[in-house]
């Protein structure tokens, strides 16, 4: 069995919920798209750096979540389920980078600033979008885990005969023979 199921195309079995993960995820990477924008504002205190990470990851976000939603409603035939493990793997790290990285910047800017200045503004911003990305990545790595339970487990999966792995056929029935009279003694 092993992981031929990651390699096959078509949407593999999931529960129905996982709709709703996907989207929430979607919607978090917006409000840190956001969170991320406004740190870019602040263009003489982040200089990009890490307000540059959380738009890049929003934006990653995206491509591979938005990407497979089309692909799995308008084209399931389509979905090649390696690219899209490949896909959200990396948006694990990413997310993973991200937040921990914002968190980090946060904690230095609201130590080190005073109330009311950008620079706590920015450190405020980067608190936000640490906290998100933080949930966003659980939610990630809930959608992984059962992305690749699913694929592992899908019983429709070919038997790669190709490959020299051929399914073992369904046994039939032996018939028991019956005798026939010969034609020859009519």
């Amino acid at each position: 069995m092993g992981a031929r199921g990651l390699i096959e195309t078509g949407v593999p079995p999931q529960p129905q919920w996982i709709l709703y993960v996907k989207a929430a995820i979607i919607f978090l990477a917006t409000i840190v798209f956001a969170l991320g924008a406004y740190g870019c504002s602040l263009g003489y205190l982040a200089s990009g750096g890490v307000a540059g990470m959380d738009i890049f990851i929003a934006i990653w976000t995206y491509i591979v979540y938005g990407g497979t939603l089309a692909v799995e409603h308008y084209r399931p035939d389509m979905f090649y389920r390696i690219v899209a493990l490949i896909g959200y793997i990396l948006a694990t790290i990413f997310w993973l980078s991200a937040w921990a990285w914002s968190a980090n910047v946060a904690a230095l800017w609201l130590d080190l600033s005073w109330k009311g200045t950008d620079a706590h503004n920015l450190g405020g911003a980067m608190a936000g979008a640490a906290a998100t990305g933080a949930i966003n990545w659980v939610l990630v790595i809930v959608h992984l885990v059962f992305f690749i339970r699913g694929s592992i487990l899908d019983p429709n999966t070919s038997g790669r005969a190709e490959l020299g792995q051929v399914k073992p056929e369904a046994s039939t029935t032996s018939q028991q023979p019956y005798p026939q009279q010969s034609y020859n003694s009519q």
